[in-house]
């Protein structure tokens, strides 16, 4: 059928299981061939196609509330409630988003883009809808990887106490992005070769309803349904909190999904339906990965799987340089061990784990749990390299405050994927960080402008004895190795263009430094470019200096304005007595949409041609 004709899901009550299945095959065709444009999350989503078929056939959205958990893994859900007339607009400016949304329609009733708060904001809307007397379905789509987490198990913890109604589709694949890690994933393989119970009960009644005297017999067993379901099936993990459990299925058949969410329906209390499922199911390349390369793509080539973008000679990711440098400097200092939570690929952390697989450390979707376990590390006299995506970095808050800063601990955090991340949109965003880690004692906050200076940065890090944040971009950025990489003075700022008569200054960091230096040089301006590659601490010798000159001060920020580099500045004024001509560029109080970096830049008025015309108006 032609997907874009979709309007909502009603049509799928009438559908018979072949059609439902030839639907399945439509959905995989358009979805390979839709992202292969846009790029997005294509793993995850082809491993859920026929289960959502399955879930919106079963229950009545949106009256019935479904929540993926993360929510990157909803694109069959948002082809089925109307949206794919608009999916060529996908993860693009004023497009329809990747995850769950809200505003964008009535079937979408929550929205995240970090893991594990399926279950929590599940059962607030049980409790809710039972105070209001109001009678509905709450289905939480949660992985392995997801449930494992510590907000999962608190969640799951009141949820077997509360024992409101919901049905919890715990989908398993074994990976969350790359492979799962730990004990919790031991666990749920036995549960993937346990019997199906549902299968066995059905077997049995069945059996038991051809005649009088099973009919009688049958009546009976209600009081031992549960010594019955122990004696086949190990209900593990949810057991232990008091939950139902039903399954395994067949997540990629549709009939036998649609046979355990009936039965589901009717039960009473909170129930757990353990759905197997293959990431990436009907696409190769896909199915072959084990890495997580396929779970976010750029534009690709469907028949040869082949991305159609590749980095430019001399030139590695952000993150690839870091790893390289940490690579160098871990081969004559064996105290340095590395950890992610769950980011093995997305941080190019792969190259350190293999090289030193004894000194590597993957805690799952565990940020806190990551945070203090590097601490623990760092008072036994280890140097953690503690690397986490900014956007995640906000849930170890408390952690890095109070096992991290408060000890005093050298741990260095390298905050992957600092600043505007484009495409992913408002939940993944780093523009937080400076902000929420500055008022931190002890801290020392950076950002190179370059692969040089990143290398530097670190080798700073690893001579000192303090909490040492090191924030990068998502993005690529020209490598030159340097063997024997210079420290970097702590707190040190450096001025370009001052050969020039100054007319205005511009503080700015990161890759920044160098576009704005380049227009200002082309364009033969009379401003002087500081690299503030410290937030904390500030270069107050510096500002001293620039402060003397009386010349009009432009902060360029692309992070928040609220608690970032001017915020700094305009303190240190204050104590200073200082009387600055400061004109602040950056994020207001809001949250940016996804888009294009160049296209958000420019709604957001943190474009390079603003601070121009702003420098314009000064000159």
């Amino acid at each position: 059928m032609d997907i874009k004709e979709i309007q909502n899901p009603e049509f799928l009550k009438n559908l018979s299981i072949k059609e439902c299945n030839q639907l399945a095959s439509d959905i995989r065709s358009f979805l390979i061939n839709s992202v292969s444009k846009t790029g997005g999350h294509l793993s995850s989503n082809l491993g859920v196609v026929e289960l959502t078929i399955a879930l919106h056939k079963v229950f009545n959205s949106p009256d019935d509330k479904i929540i993926f958990d993360v929510g990157h893994q909803s694109y069959i859900h948002k082809l089925l409630t109307g949206r794919a007339k608009d999916f060529s607009t996908l993860r693009q400016y004023k497009g329809i988003s990747g995850f769950q949304k809200r505003e964008e329609s009535d079937y979408d009733c929550w929205e995240a883009g970090h893991s594990s708060t399926s279950l929590s904001a599940a059962l607030g809307m049980a409790v809710a809808r039972d105070l209001n007397n109001q009678d509905y379905h709450i289905i939480p789509v949660i992985g392995d990887g997801s449930i494992s987490s510590g907000m999962s198990l608190e969640a799951l913890n009141q949820i077997g106490s509360e024992n409101k109604n919901m049905i919890i589709i715990f989908n398993d694949n074994n990976m969350s992005i790359s492979q799962n890690v730990g004990a919790l994933t031991n666990g749920f393989s036995k549960l993937r070769t346990s019997k199906p119970y549902t299968s066995f009960k059905s077997d049995i009644k069945s059996i038991l309803q051809k005649n009088e005297a099973g009919k009688t017999l049958l009546a009976g067993m209600t009081a031992v349904k549960d010594r019955l379901k122990d004696s086949v099936v190990e209900s593990g993990l949810f057991g232990e909190f008091g939950l139902e459990y039903l399954g395994p299925v067949d997540g990629h058949n549709i009939k036998d999904l649609i046979h355990i969410l009936e039965a589901a329906k009717e039960h009473d209390g909170p129930v757990v339906v353990h759905v197997l499922t293959r990431k990436g199911k009907g696409y190769k390349p896909c199915e072959n990965d084990k890495l997580g390369n396929w779970h976010g793509v750029g534009s690709f080539d469907v028949l040869t799987g082949k991305s159609l973008s590749s980095l430019p000679k001399g030139k590695l990711s952000w993150s690839e340089i870091i790893t390289e440098t940490l690579c160098r400097l871990a081969k004559t200092n064996e105290d340095i061990v590395a950890i992610t939570p769950a980011m093995i690929t997305g941080s190019k952390l792969e190259k350190f784990f293999a090289a030193y697989p004894n000194r590597s450390f993957d805690c799952g979707i565990a940020e806190e749990h990551a945070a203090t376990f590097a601490a623990g590390l760092a008072i036994s006299g280890k140097q953690p390299f503690l690397c986490i995506y900014s956007s995640f970095l906000q849930r170890a808050y408390d952690q890095i405050n109070h096992d991290i800063c408060r000890m005093d601990l050298p741990v260095i955090i390298g905050v992957d994927r600092a600043g505007l991340v484009g495409e992913d949109g408002a939940t993944h965003h780093g523009v937080f960080d400076v902000s929420i880690l500055k008022s931190l004692p002890n801290i020392i906050i950076s950002q190179p402008k370059d692969g040089d200076e990143a290398q530097q940065l670190l080798v700073a890090a690893y001579r000192q004895k303090h909490p040492f944040v090191i924030r990068y971009p998502r993005g690529n950025e020209t490598y030159n190795p340097i063997t024997s990489a210079e420290s970097i003075s702590i707190g040190s700022w450096v001025a370009y263009n001052t050969s020039v008569k100054t007319k205005c200054i511009v503080l700015t960091y990161g890759p920044e430094v160098d576009k704005v230096l380049s227009k200002v040089v082309s364009n033969n301006l009379p401003v002087e470019v500081i690299n503030c590659r410290f937030f904390k601490p500030l270069d107050t010798a510096m500002l001293k200096e620039i402060t003397s000159k009386n010349c009009p001060i432009i902060t360029y920020e692309t992070d928040m304005l609220e608690g970032g580099l001017s915020t700094s500045v305009l303190e240190w004024a204050c104590d200073e007595q200082i009387e600055l001509n400061l004109h602040r560029i950056g994020i207001g109080d809001q949250y940016i949409t996804h888009g294009s970096l160049n296209q958000i830049r420019k709604d957001a008025g943190i474009d390079i041609d603003t601070l121009i015309h702003k420098i314009n108006e000064f000159l």
